[in-house]
């Protein structure tokens, strides 16, 4: 699972051919969450109350970025970096 951005301790990965709805994964230590791209919501999974935060603002922002990984994860291509929250 190929690793898209790092902040603050989080990670974020995104599966290919990974199954709808479009989400990405985001780890913490030892918490794990999917995280909806078009929603910017938790589909599964838990983190820490303000990890989450974090990481539904980093979300927020990169939506665009997101959905189109999304794509190329579908599509067996190589995944971009997005930039992490600052």
């Amino acid at each position: 699972m190929p690793e898209i951005c790092r902040f603050l301790g989080v990670v974020i990965k995104m599966f290919f051919d990974d199954h709808n709805p479009p989400h990405f994964h985001a780890e913490y230590g030892d918490h794990h969450a999917q995280i909806d791209i078009q929603r910017c919501c938790v589909l599964g999974g838990s983190l820490p109350p303000r990890v989450t935060g974090l990481v539904i603002e980093w979300a927020t922002l990169h939506q665009d970025e997101l959905l189109n990984d999304w794509k190329r994860a579908q599509a067996s291509e190589t995944l971009l970096k997005i930039a992490p929250l600052e």
